[in-house]
């Protein structure tokens, strides 16, 4: 059987199928490992809940650059307080998006330092959102000092920002979007990124990768994601499927065991 990673989904995002649901199917799917992410203070708080009722499924907590209003002193505090659980493998979704005016550029920026400091502080890995605004979010990482492990979650840069993220050791995640037939450029991207350094996610329910577009997205399709990148790079499925099992491994600070077992209660 093989061994898939999701390394970005939202468990507790579906509005059709409970957690428990899709953990069993991704399951089925060959999926072992799977990393739910909180956006705000109730999903994070929900992320590691689930984290901990399933096996091989790890948290990441954090505030998401649209909600960066909500990330204050108290919210922080939460947050933090849920990055010392040994269930959590990372801090975010963090960073900044330019694509939508929800919060102040200003608000983003703090908040991301925010987290990028938080991450530091309980060495984990630091998990990016980032739309619309490469140049503003890679000098911000460099100028603050990145934690050891930074993961570029739904990569949607060029080939430019692809060459900064492998100078950095960034590790570059792709969504079911490089699926997409109008998504050449991000294909070009990913044929740029180094296998060594390839991720692959869901960031279900969203972004359903092709041909089941127009249905929500789960954990269970991400042998779509991998079999695309391994068509860009051209290898064998079963060599991406190593690379990117051995990559999350590193990425999230995992072993062998723990990864497949995580903190199921």
């Amino acid at each position: 059987m093989p061994h898939y990673v999701d390394t970005h989904c939202h468990l507790d995002h579906h509005d059709e199928l409970g957690a428990a649901e899709q953990v069993q199917a991704a399951f089925d799917a060959g999926v072992r490992t799977l990393v739910t992410v909180g956006t705000d203070m109730a999903s994070s708080t929900q992320a590691v809940r689930t984290a901990h009722r399933h096996s091989g499924v790890w948290a990441v907590v954090g505030i998401h650059p649209n909600d960066a209003m909500e990330a204050t002193p108290r919210v922080l505090d939460v947050i933090d307080r849920l990055a010392s659980e040994e269930a959590v493998v990372g801090i975010g979704e963090t960073g900044l998006d330019y694509y939508r005016d929800h919060t102040t550029p200003q608000q983003q920026e703090q908040s991301f330092r925010d987290h990028i400091e938080m991450a530091k502080r309980h060495d984990k890995t630091l998990v990016i959102h980032c739309r619309d605004a490469w140049e503003d979010c890679l000098d911000i990482l460099e100028v603050a000092g990145a934690p050891d492990r930074v993961v570029m979650h739904c990569f949607s840069g060029d080939e430019d920002v692809v060459a900064r993220c492998m100078d950095a050791g960034y590790f570059i995640s792709f969504a079911g979007n490089v699926t997409f037939k109008n998504a050449e450029p991000l294909r070009a991207a990913a044929a740029a990124a180094p296998i060594g350094l390839l991720l692959t996610e869901t960031d279900s329910p969203f972004l359903t990768p092709h041909p089941h577009r127009g249905r929500r997205n789960q954990p269970s399709m991400i042998p779509l994601v991998t079999a695309q990148l391994a068509r860009i790079h051209d290898v064998p499925d079963d060599e991406m499927i190593a690379a990117v099992h051995a990559n999350t491994l590193r990425a999230f600070a995992l072993s062998e065991v723990t990864a497949t077992q995580g903190h199921a209660s």
